[in-house]
């Protein structure tokens, strides 16, 4: 695509909105919460903040940096700067692909809720009969209301990975329709999306203030966010807690996905990127903190009254039990026959003394227990959400708007992933960039046919195993080898000299040292630290057991572990294989240029192109380099291995400099 015909933001804000889109998603509500609680509460959150100062923000100003000067999608972007980097675009597209996906599945389940919300009362509300035996049905009384409609009724789930079931003909419509929906707002690129994104990306701020708003009356609400927030310093001494920290600093921003390049080179050349950066890494921030602020005073509202039921089922035994034994001193000095006038804190005090001597039949009723079964992911949304949801007033009102909030998170963060996988196709292969409808159309369809996978019984089995390692490591990968390229290759002052000819200021020269070393270390960290665990711990899978209706943990069977190791080697395979065909490459186009006869023209010919940087006095050619850069790519940001120098003795290379002052 040329350079010049490139499409543009139609404004700062259009483009703000596309970065906010796709940085926030589904992680932000139903991850940074979980990860929140189980890892410290606000010892966590400074941890998150430190890292995301430290590494967060440098990776993402270096990816917004690299977009907007060379104005290509991540293939152009890695290629400009080397041929032998190529690989790391295609390695972003694959990842983008398999997110995409997976991610259009969660979509689909929405568009399904939101589609169930519209009836009163709400069908996971009450548990159904069974119309052969006019009983409830047992999987559901064994479990919950939402649990049954989540496994049962939405996904019809089977006992595991093994048994694949019929496709779900619901499910297969909803992903349908979630494609349609991606490929309408794609269909004419970054013109079309970024009108849905007027929408997409506010409405979701609008209903998470709104669920604050109604959150912060319910009853349990203050205990959940105290519970939230109350730090745990020691913690921090845990290495796991590190490396989830820095996993959802990584995933959070959208780092080497490719994405937030192609975002940025539709920018204006000279855009303030630096302050871009740090806006849309804060925004993302204080997105986390709103979303687990109406997670938790959500959270603590259905704790406190699941803790309210559990006593009044305990007080209704007691009350049997001091019906004929009235003389025991273990005797509640509370009302027994009146749940509503017994406190937490009195039971739990009564319990304390007196619990051990009960039998077995009256259990503890511990709010902190129940905070304590930390849910993330789709039991958050579709599970915990939905069982508070049916408790308030105007109940499909609620439902409705929050699976509309969770589509629109989806969609924007869909987008962006899109625009990872078109954005680097269209700038590196002019025929499909010149057919931009039919590559758009054609690229959901294969993204539909393929995740028809997720929509037989077992598909939300494929679902977790893609969001688990389909990415983690690949991206990882990907974002090491952009760090070494810019920071070793390219070089960093060479880097903070172009930022400074686009932003006309430089920028902190902390910078410099981020990248070079503490981004790239906490990277290769990362990495072990993943590796390391996924091969001491082993893959594993939540599964549902329909007899016993209840979730278990399975190991992966033989050709699922190959299945995942598939998925990882080929997202990180075209890195080395770009190396590879790129070295060949130019090592056959020498070889073959030095059987042409070897004459003196041919070598003058190859070794000006090299020769020409190295000069002492190149201030002439810099000067000419430099008024041609709005034809052509800068050649400083092309890499050149070592095998296209030769050293040419002191006459020579005067020759050579007189020949090349064109």
């Amino acid at each position: 695509m040329d350079i010049g015909d490139r499409p543009a933001w139609d404004s700062k804000i259009q483009y703000v909105l596309a970065q906010v889109g796709f940085s926030v998603g589904l992680g932000n509500v139903w991850r940074f919460p979980y990860l929140c609680h189980q890892n410290g509460g606000g010892a966590f959150m400074l941890l998150y903040v430190f890292l995301l100062l430290i590494v967060g923000v440098p990776l993402f100003f270096m990816e917004l940096a690299a977009g907007q000067s060379i104005r290509q999608g991540s293939i152009g972007v890695w290629k400009h700067i080397s041929p032998k980097l190529a690989g790391i675009g295609y390695s972003s597209c694959m990842v983008c692909f398999y997110v995409s996906l997976y991610y259009n599945v969660i979509i689909a389940w929405s568009l399904f809720y939101m589609g169930n919300s519209f009836q009163y009362p709400l069908p996971w509300e009450h548990c159904p009969v069974d119309v052969t035996t006019n009983e409830t049905v047992k999987e559901c009384a064994r479990s919950s209301p939402t649990s049954y409609f989540w496994f049962r009724k939405a996904l019809n789930i089977t006992n595991s990975i093994e048994e694949s079931g019929e496709f779900n003909p619901i499910m297969t419509g909803c992903l349908l329709a979630a494609w349609t929906l991606v490929s309408l707002a794609m269909i004419k690129g970054i013109k079309s999306s970024a009108k849905v994104m007027y929408f997409s990306s506010v409405f979701p701020y609008v209903v998470l203030f709104i669920f604050l708003i109604r959150g912060l009356t319910l009853d349990g609400a203050m205990e959940g966010i105290t519970y939230m927030f109350y730090p745990k310093l020691e913690l921090w001494g845990n290495v796991q807690v590190w490396r989830q920290a820095l996993t959802q600093v990584f995933f959070g921003l959208g780092l080497g996905y490719g994405s937030i390049i192609a975002y940025s080179s539709y920018n204006p050349v000279h855009n303030n990127c630096h302050r871009d950066a740090l806006m849309v890494s804060g925004i993302n921030f204080m997105t986390s903190v709103l979303a687990s602020l109406v997670v938790f005073v959500v959270l603590g509202f259905r704790a406190k009254n699941i803790t309210l039921r559990c006593i009044a089922e305990n007080l209704g035994l007691l009350s049997i039990m001091t019906s004929h034994e009235s003389s025991q001193h273990w005797q509640p000095w509370f009302n027994v026959t009146d749940p509503s006038s017994v406190s937490i804190a009195e039971y739990r005090e009564w319990y304390s003394q007196y619990g051990s001597m009960v039998g077995p039949n009256i259990t503890d009723c511990s709010m902190e227990g129940e905070m304590n079964k930390g849910v993330e992911g789709t039991g958050l949304a579709f599970i915990a959400f939905t069982e508070v949801m049916a408790l308030f007033p105007a109940s499909p009102f609620w439902s409705t708007l929050f699976f509309l909030m969770l589509l629109n998170l989806g969609l924007s963060s869909m987008f962006g992933n899109m625009q990872g996988i078109l954005t680097p196709l269209m700038d590196s292969f002019s025929l499909l960039g010149r057919h931009r409808t039919i590559l758009t159309v054609c690229s959901c369809a294969l993204g539909f046919m393929i995740g028809l996978l997720f929509t037989q019984r077992s598909g939300n089995y494929f679902v977790t195993m893609f969001d688990d390692y389909s990415a983690t490591l690949p991206l990882v990968i990907v974002v090491i080898f952009e760090t070494i390229s810019v920071a070793w290759v390219y070089g960093t002052d060479r880097f903070m000299d172009d930022i400074e000819a686009m932003l006309k200021w430089r920028p902190p020269v902390v910078y410099k040292y981020l990248w070079k070393y503490v981004c790239l270390l906490a990277m290769l960290g990362l990495l072990a630290a993943s590796l390391l665990r996924m091969v001491f711990k082993g893959p594993t899978y939540t599964a549902w057991n329909q007899s016993t209706a209840s979730e278990m943990t399975l190991e992966y069977p033989g050709w699922a572990l190959a299945m995942i190791v598939l998925l990882i080697v080929f997202a990180s395979l075209p890195v080395p294989i770009g190396f590879f065909h790129s070295t060949l490459k130019s090592r056959m186009a020498l070889n073959g240029r030095s059987e042409q006869g070897g004459s003196r023209e041919m070598h003058r010919e190859l070794y000006t192109k090299c020769s020409s940087t190295e000069l002492p006095d190149s201030n002439s050619h810099r000067r000419a380099t430099s008024e041609g850069d709005e034809a052509r790519p800068r050649t400083a940001f092309l890499h050149i291995g070592s095998e296209h120098y030769r050293i040419l003795p002191q006459q020579e290379e005067e020759d050579e400099e007189q020949d090349t002052r064109v």
